[in-house]
């Protein structure tokens, strides 16, 4: 006959789960409580965890999917996160042409980041805003549909030889007129980062860190476009807008591990500090609250 521990190791079919001869139960009966399944250590809640039960019919602040915001839930869908995926993309095309921007081993052509922004940056990251859009998230779409339509943009003017589009605002050697189109186009692309970044600010330090920086390098690099001392675009500028971007790039890849990382595959979830404005935060706070008042009453009982 089995144990209690064993039965309560058991799942509905009476199956004990084990994996590598361990199960994730708690044998060893605490103070003559029953076992419980271990979970993992949360360091405040993971924004990014695809967690979506449909019990409730609002979910929290930046509520895993790429989402600042709550959103209804749609218990009945099929579709994976597409969130990390968008991230992932925008992270490695934009960490090899910032290391580009900073001058990294003496490179300084963006020719080789050029089939990243088409193939990753571009076409991945579109389809998983695409993905977004069938789930339901309005501004998991928007940004990661945007930004793949910048990196596709960008690998097009950029295509040696393809579009000349570099050549055809060349006037007699002077490439005056590129440099203003090319800085009037990253102007824009900082103007619409703003935006996004606005809709950040109840959301994640980890995710308006993304923004902010991703903020601060197209400025950077707008401003080295339109404003050249000496004729080209302002290196020391350039190379600033080189640090921002690989500073997204970290944090892009780290909010993609906070979307990926949960119960099924990680020991712990990835700590991204909710701001104490935010939905998620005011329920810390009240919560925290209520048990320090439970507290005094017992001490004064």
């Amino acid at each position: 006959m089995a144990t209690n521990n064993q039965l309560n190791a058991m799942n509905g079919n009476g199956v004990e789960k084990e994996l590598h001869g361990t199960t994730s139960f708690d044998h060893a009966p605490i103070n003559g409580h029953p076992t419980k399944q271990r979970k993992p250590y949360d360091y405040g809640g993971n924004p990014l965890a695809h967690v979506n039960t449909g019990d409730s019919i609002r979910l929290p602040a930046f509520g895993g999917e790429f989402q600042p915001g709550a959103y209804k839930s749609t218990a009945n869908r099929k579709f994976a996160n597409p969130a990390p995926l968008g991230l992932c993309a925008f992270a490695l095309t934009t960490f090899v042409l910032s290391l580009i921007n900073l001058g990294a081993r003496g490179i300084t052509g963006p020719n080789l980041v050029v089939a990243a922004a088409y193939g990753y940056g571009g076409l991945v990251q579109l389809l998983a805003g695409m993905w977004e859009m069938a789930v339901g998230n309005t501004f998991g779409a928007t940004a990661l549909s945007s930004y793949g339509g910048f990196w596709i943009s960008f690998a097009i003017i950029l295509t040696p030889g393809g579009f000349n589009i570099v050549s055809s605002l060349t006037v007699k050697g002077s490439e005056v007129a590129f440099y203003d189109s090319f800085g009037f186009f990253l102007l824009g692309w900082f103007i619409f980062t703003t935006l996004l970044l606005i809709c950040t600010l109840r959301s994640t330090v980890a995710f308006f860190a993304l923004f902010f920086t991703l903020d601060m390098a197209f400025l950077m690099l707008s401003i080295a476009y339109l404003h050249r001392p000496t004729g080209h675009p302002a290196t020391s500028l350039v190379r600033a807008g080189g640090a921002f971007g690989i500073i997204a790039a970290f944090l892009a890849w780290y909010n993609a591990l906070a979307g990926i990382a949960d119960a099924s595959n990680s020991f712990f979830v990835i700590p991204v500090a909710h701001f104490p404005w935010s939905d998620k935060g005011r329920a810390d706070r009240m919560k925290s609250l209520e048990n320090d008042g439970n507290d005094r009453g017992l001490a004064q009982a």
